[in-house]
């Protein structure tokens, strides 16, 4: 066995049920992950998603709150049936999703009405009736991430305070017409959505919790490159019909502030060594989009749309 066979067997040890499961008695595929170890584990008879918690994690995720909300979404049907979780690992079983594909960028692109079909499980999410733990709040999850960057002495890309400040306008306007919030992913990266060609599944809810529904659509948006028509689709499929330029507004001020709160995140990520991928180069990216996001023309008449203007 090499290391990480190693590793994936041991954790299988600590599961009930799979204490005794011996190593010739399944096979562990490699899956996708930025931050964590996922796994395809193949029995023969069944399949399971086993997710092994990345390092430093513990920091900003709490487990308590995605293995509750996990659950919740699947109950929800937009999620795999979680069949075990520790909240002290963070390790993680799931029903693996047969029939499926694992969504990109160029998925998106190439797959007809993928858009529309993110839109229809995201409003299924959102219509539950069942609340998740934990409120999504931006603001105090920038204000968090910067504290454990300074702790760090971590470095900031030049010019990222004064991005903050201009988007002080923003919160505002958001703060004067709030929503009804909805449990929402909070982080649809395109990999997190499982197209079978029929229906979507969504997974990882790492950073899942209560907050303003169109949060999910504009991050979707921003996470697989959407063009203006594929954001058509998605809104269409997501609002049974046209937008009202409200909602329209407040998804495309999510894809501005989706990447200012997850240049944080990549530069956390980089401070703790994670070689998953170049996360200054990550972070670095997501800021120069959301500066060139808030400096469109047409970013401030978004904004004087949530007040109605």
């Amino acid at each position: 066995m090499n290391h990480q066979q190693q590793q994936v067997h041991q954790v299988l040890g600590t599961i009930p049920g799979f204490e005794n499961l011996a190593a010739n008695a399944y096979t562990a595929e490699r899956l996708g992950g930025l931050t964590n170890l996922v796994f395809c584990i193949d029995t023969g008879d069944q399949r399971y998603a086993l997710r092994i918690p990345g390092k430093g994690t513990e920091e900003y995720i709490d487990r308590e709150v995605e293995i509750h909300n996990a659950r919740v979404a699947a109950r929800a049907g937009v999620s795999a049936e979680v069949v075990y979780a520790d909240i002290e690992s963070g390790v993680m079983l799931a029903r693996y999703i047969d029939g499926i594909v694992t969504m990109t960028a160029r998925e998106f692109a190439r797959r007809e009405g993928s858009a529309a079909r993110a839109g229809r499980a995201l409003r299924q999410m959102h219509d539950w009736a069942e609340p998740f733990e934990f409120r999504f709040e931006l603001f105090s999850m920038i204000d968090e991430y910067l504290s454990i960057l300074d702790e760090r002495k971590a470095e900031l890309p030049e010019g990222y305070a004064d991005v903050v400040e201009s988007a002080q306008p923003v919160r505002a306007a958001l703060e004067r017409n709030p929503v009804k919030l909805a449990p929402c992913h909070c982080d649809p990266l395109c990999e997190n959505f499982l197209d079978s060609g029929e229906r979507m599944w969504i997974v990882d809810w790492e950073y899942s919790g209560m907050n303003d529904p169109l949060w999910d659509l504009g991050d979707l948006s921003v996470e697989a490159g959407f063009t203006a028509q594929q954001d058509v689709e998605l809104m269409r499929a997501y609002c049974n019909g046209e937008p009202s330029k409200a909602q329209l507004g407040r998804m495309v001020i999510y894809k501005a502030m989706c990447d200012l709160l997850w240049t944080l995140w990549g530069l956390i990520q980089h401070s703790d060594g994670n070689p998953a991928e170049d996360f200054w180069a990550y972070s670095i990216g997501r800021f120069e989009r959301c500066k060139t996001l808030m400096t469109a023309p047409d970013f401030t008449g978004h904004v004087k749309s949530i007040d109605g203007e």
